[in-house]
């Protein structure tokens, strides 16, 4: 009769353990379920996420803008005479302050999804002011020949 009780005696401590096992598998799965059902924490999430792949973003772009701006400097300082050099200068003085009031107006009032992509504007816009010297200049020559 020793062999059935100490039968039952295993039974129970395997019952037992596998309740407890069942009960640890049940409280991850529940905290899994709280944590997809919490949109605000990913949402957050989500947002720490993309603002890091937008300043990611942004300073390549800064860096590509930059190396653009200088190669076209180089090639503006080889072909254009001493009088629209100095022109060029004073515009780009403006350009620069009126840029600077742009980044603060910017930061102020542009929508956060946008401002991430500031460099591709800032660079487009630096772009249209170059593409209109040049223009400006070709037509005053185009007309003075």
């Amino acid at each position: 009769m020793n062999q059935p009780d100490d039968k039952h005696t295993a039974d129970r401590g395997d019952l037992r353990a596998k309740v407890e096992q069942t009960r640890q598998d049940l409280g991850e799965t529940v905290e899994a379920l709280a944590a997809k059902t919490d949109v605000k924490a990913r949402a957050q999430e989500k947002a720490v996420e993309i603002k890091g792949q937008t300043a990611t973003k942004a300073a390549e772009l800064t860096g590509q803008a930059r190396v653009k701006a200088s190669e076209a400097a180089h090639v503006l300082q080889d072909k254009v005479p001493d009088q629209v050099k100095g022109k060029a200068v004073a515009a780009t003085e403006q350009v620069k302050a009126v840029a600077g009031q742009a980044g603060e107006v910017w930061q102020d009032k542009a929508p956060e999804q946008v401002r991430g992509r500031r460099a591709a504007f800032l660079a487009g816009g630096a772009s249209l002011v170059v593409a209109y010297v040049l223009v400006r200049r070709k037509r005053k020559h185009g007309s003075a020949m």
